[in-house]
């Protein structure tokens, strides 16, 4: 299995939280790029489209409710949070 497939499959599960390094590698391979990181807010943007906030927790770790919003905008799946 690839590395970018098992990125998808941890993000589609939905854990409490997940590293903030498997999101922004899972971002940047559906043609994301990291715009801005001041603390722990961060902008992910791509021509075209809105951009992606995300809030880091602890400085490396995103809540399940940022992994719900990236899989609504990636369409990675039907769930809707």
């Amino acid at each position: 299995m690839r590395r970018l497939d098992k990125l998808i499959e941890h993000v589609q599960a939905r854990p409490p939280r997940a590293r903030f390094s498997y999101v922004r590698t899972l971002l940047e391979a559906f043609g994301w790029i990291l715009d801005r990181e001041r603390g722990s807010p961060v902008i992910f943007t791509k021509t075209g489209e809105r951009s992606i906030v995300l809030t880091k927790e602890n400085g490396r770790w995103v809540k399940e409710i940022y992994l719900d919003r990236i899989c609504l905008r990636l369409e990675l799946d039907d769930r809707h949070g």
